[in-house]
């Protein structure tokens, strides 16, 4: 099972992943997690300044901050995910939450194919709060295996779209929220929404790769949208939160 760190300031626990997200984030005995949605995506910086805002106003620090759902023009080469990874941290260690290199906040960033932004923007963030409950959120991952190396090297069937490389694709991410919700304490029974990421039709591996799983309880969120890397297909999230806003 993944190894799973606390963030006391912020009221949940992690599972560590890579230095600009983890791999998800659960809420800590006395807190809950909360997740809002901004009614349009904001540019990133607007969209961190909003959050800051919405967080003051209800008496949460900047360290509650949990989570986040960004949107990107189009993917990444390796080289630009990580640049754009470094400015992106530069937020998390002025609030407090990203130091020394360990970064507890659990994040989604995918490319739409329609109403794309013309940058990085933000349009959802989940934040801890003072009460009896709990909650989850399991980071967005694609089909590019944990390690080492460039992503081409370490992504399942790459540039392989066919129905069989489609369901490996589909089967290997699926396992992986599996993964981390273990390591958090979660299963899918925990669920209340799945959210998908592809452009590829994978309408024939819903049930068999999904709902079998006992993935769609709730249903299944399509969203059409590319990972945010080049060469990455398929990408999920998943998230138990009691309660949701828009903003």
């Amino acid at each position: 099972m993944a190894e799973v760190s606390v963030f006391e300031p912020g009221g949940y626990r992690y599972v560590p992943g890579v230095f600009q997200y983890s791999s998800g984030v659960a809420a800590e005995s006395g807190f809950a997690i909360e997740r809002a949605r901004f009614r349009r995506a904001l540019p990133l910086a607007a969209g961190f300044a909003a959050a800051e805002a919405h967080l003051a106003a209800i008496g949460r620090p900047t360290v509650a901050f949990a989570a986040c759902e960004l949107r990107s023009p189009a993917p990444f080469t390796d080289a630009g995910f990580r640049a754009f990874n470094e400015i992106y941290v530069g937020t998390l260690e002025r609030w407090g939450i990203f130091r020394d290199g360990v970064n507890p906040v659990a994040r989604t960033n995918v490319c739409p194919i329609y109403d794309k932004p013309t940058a990085p923007a933000m349009v959802a963030f989940s934040y801890t709060v003072p009460a009896a409950g709990d909650g989850f959120v399991v980071a967005g991952s694609g089909e590019a295996r944990e390690g080492p190396g460039d992503y081409a090297s370490r992504t399942v069937r790459l540039n392989d779209t066919s129905p069989e490389g489609l369901r490996e694709k589909v089967a290997f991410v699926a396992a992986e929220m599996e993964r981390r919700m273990a390591a958090l304490g979660c299963g899918w029974g925990d669920a209340t929404v799945t959210q998908a990421y592809t452009v590829q039709d994978i309408g024939h591996l819903v049930g068999p790769e999904l709902g079998v799983r006992g993935a769609m309880a709730a249903g299944l969120t399509w969203t059409y949208a590319r990972p945010p890397v080049v060469g990455l297909d398929f990408e999920m999230d998943v998230r138990g939160v009691a309660r949701e806003l828009v903003i």
